[in-house]
């Protein structure tokens, strides 16, 4: 099955199967003697179709690799394979033989039709590289765990904001308080990369486990900490188990469903990081008022548990064939790792901390630039990179990962200026400002919901530079409003820009992931959200520049956001203040236009078809 119109096209050149032509001298049979209808059973060759609407073909000659089912009075089950290209009534291939498949021996001569097995297990890679997943049960508590885990890495950054007040006020250290973010923030974006390596290494459950079980450590002694210097460093440690929780979520999404139904559980993550963004505020002010601060992190635990005690009991991924001990590319990580931690250093605190010309700032990108040459060698020389080059060298991949890199760029002017903009321009409070972003959030997951009627159609491609081309438009719209407004107009901007990206983000996610094997899948997921993150940090930087130059102009060389936003709320010259602050946010959405004009050309230099691999179907 392909995806953006590509119906029925499989992964590999020379796959393309012909209406009652038979596959290779071997190919996989199905049930010759096995005293009951010949089922579904994947060949390289042929794709008739058969009487369940999937294109089948019938070859006389055995499969020497398969005894599964021979026999046994029962029909063999359906095993995916690489051939069989035209799609049935319900746009699977699959393709019938007449002989089993060796390699399926599970109950053989037991009277019970034999089941079917990945070939790595159950999130494993099968014959072709596709996902073939195996749960305990059913999918239901296996997405259910993923939704915790989601709802965990989304409440965490929006939660604590509004107990910054209470947590000072215990702990003290007003000056750095802002690390409580930068330090999550750093220490999720610069494990992604090697997560997704060891996802695809040793499968994703082991990663997944690892990560829950470090953030909910990390959530346990943030709750203990007596000084927001051991706050800090224990909330990168929970960053640290929140990078696998982003990356691997979103990788075993892509193995649980096929393409065809992939949009659902992509819906369901971006329903809870919506929830979750608009929920987490209001449950960090709850708590830091009735309760204490600490609860924030403590709640945690419970939902950590149970996602915890959901996938080690309901997702399983049988033992892996053996073979070459797999070789982990340490050196790199930890390259990667101080790369990215130093040129994100520079970019967060750059003109907050400190002057962006200054012996830090410039200090830092040198040395980041330099670390960057020093992992450019050594991913070269390692036998399993983290960064493989080809994620770099492939069309595809490379174009969605710097057009993700573009949409967190632009996101920063919705998320971290449209709040200022809400309170300080139009006068409303914090909930009622919260209120006006949210309508982003609204919208955004009902339209990707959608965007599987859309791509379907025109390609992934095209259904992409549909939504940035739209976020572009809306994006220019905003500096049109005029002044100060009513909180319906920028509300009305923000649901309109969520449906726009709705169809954007979801068509490159579950586009990129479909052109990969499962052995890659976990590194290209996190390249992507790497760019973004990556993407989103450099828009606050640069951003954060374009505001304050903007105010300092207009207030004749002195103030920047944060002291014209206390003056603001102290009741201070507030008419010059608001246009001053007025003219900076316009500016900065003029901004984000750019970033998706960025976006929108990256997208241009990719195939406007994506080469879809042919998946099998879970087996679940």
């Amino acid at each position: 099955m392909g995806g953006g119109g590509e119906r029925g096209r499989s992964g590999d050149a020379g796959r393309s199967g012909e209406r009652g032509r038979s596959g290779d001298t071997g190919a996989d049979g199905a049930g010759m003697d096995a005293g009951g209808p010949p089922a579904g059973q994947p060949l390289r060759g042929g794709t008739g179709p058969g009487e369940d609407g999937q294109p089948t073909v019938t070859t006389a000659e055995p499969d020497r690799r398969s005894r599964a089912g021979t026999n046994t009075g029962n029909p063999p089950t359906t095993q995916p394979a690489h051939g069989g290209t035209e799609p049935g009534e319900d746009g699977q291939p699959t393709v019938t033989t007449t002989e089993p498949d060796r390699r399926s021996r599970a109950d053989t001569n037991t009277g019970n039709p034999p089941t079917t097995q990945p070939a790595h297990g159950g999130t494993g890679p099968g014959e072709d590289g596709q996902p073939t997943v195996t749960t305990a049960g059913r999918r239901g508590p296996v997405v259910a765990a993923l939704m915790l885990g989601m709802a965990l890495a989304a409440l965490d950054g929006t939660v604590v904001s509004t107990a910054v007040p209470q947590i000072v006020g215990d702990l003290g250290g007003f000056s750095v308080f802002s690390w409580l973010f930068s330090g999550y923030l750093l220490a999720v974006t610069v494990t992604l990369p090697v997560y997704g390596k060891l996802s695809d290494t040793f499968g994703r459950k082991p990663v997944l486990i690892a990560g829950i079980v470090l953030f909910l450590a990390g959530s346990l002694l943030c709750a203990a900490a007596w000084s927001m210097a051991s706050l800090i460093a224990f909330r990168v440690v929970q960053g640290l188990g929140g990078g696998a929780l982003q990356g691997t979520i979103q990788t075993i999404a892509a193995d649980l469903y096929p393409l065809k139904e992939r949009p659902r559980i992509v819906a369901r993550l971006s329903t809870v990081w919506a929830v979750s963004s608009v929920a987490g505020p209001a449950v960090g002010g709850l708590l830091a008022a009735y309760a204490d601060w600490r609860w924030i992190f403590l709640i945690n635990l419970p939902v950590g548990g149970v996602a915890l005690w959901l996938i080690a009991r309901h997702l399983v991924e049988p033992v892996r064939e053996r073979g070459p001990r797999p070789r982990v590319d340490w050196q790199g990580a930890l390259a990667v790792f101080v790369t990215a931690t130093l040129l994100l250093t520079a970019l967060v605190q750059g003109g907050v901390a400190w002057p962006w010309i200054s012996a830090p700032s410039l200090g830092l990108l040198g040395a980041s630039a330099v670390c960057a040459a020093v992992t450019v060698l050594v991913e070269r020389r390692a036998a399993e990179p983290v960064i493989p080059g080809w994620v770099w060298r492939r069309r595809t991949i490379a174009s969605v990962n710097l057009a993700m890199g573009a949409l967190g760029l632009l996101m920063v002017a919705p998320t971290v200026f449209l709040p200022t903009y809400a309170q300080s321009v139009l006068g409303l409070g914090p909930i009622a400002a919260g209120f006006v972003l949210s309508a982003m959030t609204l919208s955004w997951p009902v339209t990707a919901a959608y965007a599987n009627r859309v791509y379907n159609r025109i390609g992934f491609r095209d259904t992409a530079l549909t939504g940035m081309g739209a976020a572009l438009l809306v994006l220019l719209a905003f500096p049109l409003l005029p002044y100060p407004g009513e909180p319906w107009q920028p509300a009305l901007i923000m649901l309109l820009l969520g449906a726009a990206l709705g169809f954007f983000q979801l068509p490159l996610l579950v586009g990129v992931q479909s052109t990969v094997p499962w052995a890659e899948r976990g590194t290209t997921t996190a390249s992507v959200l790497f760019s973004r993150q990556v993407g989103q940090s450099v828009g606050a930087a640069l951003f954060g520049a374009l505001a304050n130059a903007v105010l300092a102009a207009r207030l004749g060389g002195a103030g920047d956001l944060d002291s014209v936003s206390r003056a603001l709320a102290d009741g201070s010259s507030q008419e010059p203040l608001r246009r001053a602050l007025a003219a900076a946010v316009d500016l900065v959405f003029a901004g984000a236009a750019a970033a998706a004009a960025l976006g929108l050309l990256a997208l241009l230099f990719a195939p406007r078809r994506f080469a879809v691999l042919k998946e099998r179907r879970p087996d679940v």
